[in-house]
């Protein structure tokens, strides 16, 4: 239970805490403007500022009631009652359960497997080979030409394992990808040194909130922007006009680079990955059986 001077001061709290994060992000929206780097998780992902702002307590916690409850804590799935408002303690609906439940094996998977950080980023290269399609265009150019591009994709083993990286790549860079991940091979080919699989973290909070609360969703979303900057710092994109210097994996040393701040972003992900598939196996499970 938690009193409402109590929840009061979370929302408040979290508002604060995030719009740290939004305000930028909200400005630039006004003024026409986007960042490649800091606005990516708000078009890429389905979470807005405005709902990241948001404060879930996530199950099993009541809300004293009160006449100033925020809009979005008194709207379905959460129910009130004499005690106070919270999420129901039979859990979310069968199909919200089922969506849950293949995150969750996703998540188990992810965890036992090796991870690997020999990609050394080569899925941004991979997406803009010969160059006929470059997403980031507009906000930012190519640091390098694009035959000298094309040479380091034709030359590099390419072995990048997530579906969604790799749907991404330019469609003669792909047969020279080792592994060929689909959406239904996710499950057999996602591994935890993976940056979009660490970033993909915060889209499977996002899917299961309001269940596991917003405190989860929001070092989730932190450690995705922190995964994106090293994205595109080792991506053939010029980030200067952004304050970012390159991670130049074209050479040696910045391979290195790219696997030690690689390797660091995994174990920061690693205890946030334990927690949702913990917060996702208490929700799924069965009820205690009254004697």
């Amino acid at each position: 239970m938690l009193s409402a001077e109590q929840w009061r001061r979370h929302v408040g709290r979290h508002r604060e805490q995030v719009r740290r994060k939004t305000t930028s992000t909200r400005n630039r929206k006004a003024a026409g403007r986007s960042h490649p780097v800091e606005d990516f998780l708000f078009t890429y992902y389905f979470i807005s500022p405005t709902k990241l702002e948001q404060w879930h307590p996530g199950a099993g916690i009541v809300l004293e009631n009160a006449a100033d409850l925020p809009d979005w804590l008194s709207h379905p799935p959460y129910l009130s009652d004499d005690r106070g408002t919270f999420l129901p303690e039979t859990g979310p609906p069968a199909k919200a359960r089922e969506r849950l439940r293949w995150i969750l094996d996703l998540l188990v998977a992810t965890r036992g497997r090796a991870p690997n950080f020999s990609c050394h980023g080569l899925h941004e290269w991979a997406m803009v080979y010969t160059g006929t399609d470059i997403r980031h265009r507009e906000s930012c150019p190519l640091r390098l030409p694009q035959a000298e591009i094309d040479a380091l994709v034709e030359s590099r083993p390419i072995c990048c394992s997530h579906f969604d990286a790799f749907r991404f790549f330019h469609a003669d860079a792909r047969p020279l990808n080792r592994l060929q991940p689909t959406l239904d091979l996710r499950q057999s080919l996602e591994q935890p040194g993976c940056l979009h699989a660490n970033m993909d973290l915060y889209k499977w909070t996002g899917k299961a909130m309001p269940w596991v609360g917003s405190e989860l969703l929001f070092e989730t979303f932190e450690l995705a922007l922190e995964l994106r900057e090293l994205d595109m710092r080792a991506s053939p994109y010029d980030l200067s006009a952004y304050g970012l210097d390159p991670v130049p994996i074209e050479t040696e040393a910045g391979r290195a680079d790219y696997v030690r701040q690689q390797q660091a972003l995994a174990e920061k992900a690693a205890p946030l990955r334990q927690r949702l598939i913990d917060a996702l196996q208490a929700l799924l499970s069965p009820p205690p059986k009254i004697a």
